[in-house]
């Protein structure tokens, strides 16, 4: 396919060149598996000069005009808006998102530009009184300078785009490796984006490689002070490690292990329904998706059989079919994971309402039930489609079993009473969490992030300030200032 051919490269220092590492990633598509694309990596030598190319680039533009930077976010979006066909048909070919999916990816990859766009005019300074006589304390807020950037593969032209925009909104430069398995729509593809919008040179720069080539290089590399990364808790530990070691800030977006709570006065019809879409969205490879549908014992044989009923239902398939509801996952190793992270738990003593099978790397939905409250599968993120129930009793055993997990992203609460849920929703330690709705949200003005191992930090809205600009104190002295020697 010439589009992915077509992008199949390193991207520094505004050029296209290939990697100089000794070895290719090869980029499939994960439903039929045809390649699509070969790239060659790049080494810790070419990490080195993407991060120089930034760092030469970033003071010019952090001293350009916030209107003139706003202009190529405003030029991206367009940009954005005309290709949309052709960058959800990438979506569905690359990381097998389904039609429905490629069109939710991007409708929030628009309206996170649209924020940026704001953004690049939100970089206020203060000035603050003084107890000294004569004066002035003038409080800046100034680029980072270089960000570095590591995305995932479940949404990757969002992701990588939710951080790249705002720090370059925000008058920095930015590294962005994206995830192997998604060199294109996380990486080269969001390159070409700022390209023709005609980002100067050197401020933004792609790296397509692996840590078995580079080892840590993005992360010690002394030129970036901030990190971004978005991915699973394990590598989240290390990369927060590594920050702290070199005195660099990080912004974590990690893994999770949400609950929707089906409260005894829910409306078990609509909760089904949130229920089944934030467990199986893009196959359950989502941070907010709901491992676990905790449901009061009341309305659990009711909610039970119209839940197994919906899930029964969806239709597993060729991602570019419309009709598709759960397409493949990402690999063969996570399909293979998955199916054996069911039978183990059937094995276990879990009772299975459905038992997904894996054929490739389409795996059809399991809904587990029965679990023991010491089943290990409780406290670990699925990232895939696999539902687990859980019966209740009454508020404070559902608050209870939300909380007994590592995680702390999001969640939801269903009940007939909002104050009830708000109530309920207050006592789960969670960065999110939503009221009679789903738990898969994000919007480009409200704090997004967790608690525990689900990260650190926020991304979104006036959080972006704090991610990608620090602050600077220029005192001014008008009169004299008095000093005892």
């Amino acid at each position: 396919m010439s589009f992915f051919t077509d992008l199949a490269h390193q991207y520094i220092d505004g050029e296209w060149r290939p990697g100089k590492g000794s070895w290719d990633i090869i980029d499939f598509n994960p439903f039929d598996g045809e390649k699509l694309a070969s790239i060659t990596v790049a080494t810790a030598d070419e990490v080195d000069q993407a991060y120089r190319a930034a760092e030469r680039a970033q003071q010019a533009w952090g001293d350009t005009n916030a209107y003139a930077r706003r202009a190529v976010l405003e030029k991206a979006l367009r940009i954005v808006e005309d290709r949309e066909a052709e960058i959800g048909d990438a979506i569905v070919a690359e990381l097998g998102g389904t039609r429905l999916k490629a069109a939710f990816e991007l409708h929030l990859a628009k309206e996170f530009l649209r924020e940026s766009i704001h953004l690049a005019l939100r970089s206020t300074g203060q000035i603050l009184p003084s107890p000294t006589e004569g004066k002035e304390n003038r409080v800046y807020r100034v680029p980072v300078g270089v960000v570095g950037v590591i995305s995932p593969f479940n949404f990757p032209f969002l992701l990588s785009l939710k951080s790249v925009a705002p720090a370059l909104a925000l008058g920095n430069a930015v590294v962005l490796k994206p995830h192997q398995n998604t060199p294109i729509c996380g990486g080269t593809l969001v390159a070409k984006v700022f390209e023709d919008a005609g980002l100067p040179a050197g401020l933004l720069n792609v790296v397509v490689t692996d840590i078995a080539e580079i080892g840590d290089a993005l992360l010690e590399h002394p030129i970036p002070q901030v990190i971004s990364f978005t991915g699973s808790d394990k590598v989240g530990r290390h990369v927060a490690t590594v920050c702290a070691t070199n005195l660099k800030r990080s912004v974590l977006e990690l893994g999770g292990n949400s609950a929707l709570i089906v409260l005894d006065d829910a409306d078990v019809d609509y909760a089904v329904d949130a229920a089944v879409f934030s467990r199986y969205v893009h196959q359950g490879q989502v941070c907010m998706a709901a491992n676990r549908i905790l449901v009061d014992r009341s309305v659990e044989q009711e909610f039970t059989e119209k839940f197994v009923a919906k899930v029964a239902s969806l239709r597993v398939g060729d991602p570019a079919d419309p009709a598709t509801q759960i397409g493949p996952l990402i690999n063969s190793t996570q399909a293979e994971a998955i199916t054996a992270l069911v039978d183990q738990t059937v094995e276990a003593g879990a009772t299975a309402l459905l038992h997904g099978r894996a054929d490739g790397n389409l795996v059809s939905p399991s809904v587990l039930t029965g679990l023991a409250a010491d089943s290990p599968v409780l406290s670990q993120e699925i990232f895939g489609p696999v539902a687990l129930l859980v019966p209740f009793d009454g508020e404070d055993e559902a608050v209870r079993i939300a909380n007994d997990t590592p995680y702390g992203l999001s969640g939801a609460v269903h009940t007939g009473n909002v104050e009830r849920g708000v109530r309920v929703g207050q006592r789960i330690r969670t960065g999110m969490i939503h009221i009679n709705d789903g738990t898969v949200h994000d919007e480009p003005i409200v704090p997004f992030g967790g608690e525990k191992s689900s990260g650190l930090g926020r991304l979104n809205g006036d959080s972006m300030l704090d991610a990608f600009t620090t602050q600077k104190w220029i005192s001014v002295q008008h009169g004299r200032s008095r000093f005892p020697f």
